[in-house]
């Protein structure tokens, strides 16, 4: 049987590794999107006037996405290792 503190990690690891999914998900469809999957950067080239470069608004994103990861999966440790421990009663 597993104690709350396990479901909990278990739980912020599955929503870390959603994230990380979801983020590389909107990356590639947006990606190939603004740079086209035919020869070389056909969506791009073709209405260049209207062609808008997506990485100003995909790097923030990322950037968004990593700092959420690293507070899912360090934060807990840290709170962890400033509380002291119980002595166990047996």
């Amino acid at each position: 049987m597993r104690t709350a503190s396990a479901r909990a990690r278990i739980a912020r690891a599955i929503l870390a590794v959603a994230l990380l999914v979801t983020a590389v998900w909107v990356n590639a469809v947006t990606l190939i999107e603004a740079y086209g999957s035919g020869p070389p950067h056909y969506g791009r080239t073709t209405n260049m006037d209207k062609w808008t470069d997506p990485l100003p608004w995909l790097l923030p994103l990322n950037a968004v996405v990593i700092a959420a990861v690293l507070v899912l999966t360090l934060a807990p440790r840290r709170t962890a290792a400033k509380q002291p421990r119980q002595p166990k009663a047996d």
